[in-house]
């Protein structure tokens, strides 16, 4: 089983390396340095400014097309909200396009890093990586099917992006471990799952029945990708497995195949790994 790689170091940043000064800085002497008890109220005051005065994070942008159009206006006028599903369609087409590069990233780590998780294979991580491009492409046909244009940032599609800056980070630090970027992995497999719900319960109400299928396929790839990469990172970090705990490429819970590479994604064609999505 591999284990985590961090070790014992020169870490300083810690006041018990340097418990003189620490307990200098502490006393009375430099209470001024230190400055007076108060409270945050000029800070929380700033910020109910700048709130009250700060508009939108961008639009749902209008429909490119007359028969998208003509397809919004007769949802809206039927008390239909399109431009929420349209809105988190974005969302997660932006999320699946980070989520296709995380993997890139993570492929090019199994490929120079030794002593892995020994259930983590690179045919495993390059089918989840297929996945997220498969889902990217699923997405975008979603779209332009309600008249959308899935080349637009839309409101939510901006905020998941900020969101998903910090992944971004992790996986292409060099630095970063195996196990450090499974972390950061799981993290987003866990919203992945989350935000693909949302969307499936919007759709529902929309009654895009074509699109619930669709999606439904996709949510139980995301769960295929939640159980393997909790396996792995439970490995890499040298856990042992207890009752109740997923075990290394675990299926708890999960249908008989769900440690093998998903085959029930719509047909669509998948870019490989590096193309430009």
């Amino acid at each position: 089983m591999a284990q985590q790689t961090e070790h014992l170091g020169m870490n300083r940043t810690g006041v018990q390396m340097s418990p003189i000064d620490t307990a200098a800085m502490q006393g009375s002497d430099n209470a001024p340095i230190r400055g007076a008890p108060g409270d945050e109220r000029a800070l929380l005051d700033a910020r109910e400014a700048l709130i009250m005065d700060a508009g939108d994070i961008g639009s749902i942008p209008m429909p490119g097309s007359v028969a998208g159009a003509v397809s919004m206006g007769m949802h809206m006028l039927k008390g239909d909200r399109p431009q929420i599903l349209l809105d988190k369609l974005g969302e997660r087409l932006a999320f699946e396009r980070t989520g296709t590069r995380l993997y890139d990233a993570l492929l090019a780590k199994c490929d120079v890093m030794q002593g892995g998780p020994a259930g983590m294979t690179r045919d495993h991580v390059a089918a989840i990586r297929r996945d997220e491009a498969r889902h990217f492409l699923l997405l975008k046909d979603a779209i332009e099917s309600l008249g959308g244009d899935p080349t637009a940032q839309t409101p939510s599609a901006d905020v998941t992006g900020v969101e998903s800056l910090g992944f971004v980070q992790v996986l292409n630090d060099p630095r970063t471990s195996l196990a450090q970027s499974l972390h950061a992995l799981l993290t987003a497999e866990l919203a992945d799952r989350a935000g693909w719900e949302t969307l499936i319960a919007l759709a529902g109400e929309a009654g895009q029945d074509d699109l619930v299928a669709g999606f439904t396929l996709a949510l139980e790839d995301e769960h295929r990708h939640l159980v393997l990469v909790q396996g792995w990172y439970h490995e890499a970090i040298g856990l042992t497995p207890v009752p109740g705990m997923l075990p290394p490429g675990g299926s708890a819970g999960m249908p008989p195949d769900s440690t093998t590479a998903p085959t029930t994604s719509p047909d669509v064609t998948t870019p490989g790994p590096g193309a430009d999505i």
